[in-house]
């Protein structure tokens, strides 16, 4: 027991005093969208194809990869970084 103790302790001062895996699951990534009618992409590029739309002022959660001037949503689900605006809670870059 102790040494399981022990070990846990070094990873934590490791990981500069914050539980492993923190920043994931604590990091939040939320946009806004400010163009009057957003394109979703199913990649990270302006000649892939369509696969919805998002109306001005929509919020969802998006991921903090960004490529090619392309956030990610989710999987095959990214849009143009130039028409969304991080939420005020996000954590993400």
């Amino acid at each position: 027991m102790i040494g399981v103790l022990g070990v846990a302790g070094v990873m934590y001062a490791v990981n500069g005093g914050k539980p492993m895996d923190s920043d994931k699951s604590a990091e939040i990534c939320k946009v806004t969208v400010t163009a009057d009618i957003l394109n979703v992409r199913s990649g990270p590029d302006d000649m892939q194809p369509i696969v919805s739309t998002m109306p001005r002022d929509a919020v969802t959660d998006a991921q903090g990869r960004v490529e090619n001037g392309y956030r990610m949503l989710s999987d095959r689900r990214w849009v143009s970084q130039s028409f969304v605006a991080l939420t005020s809670d996000s954590t993400c870059k």
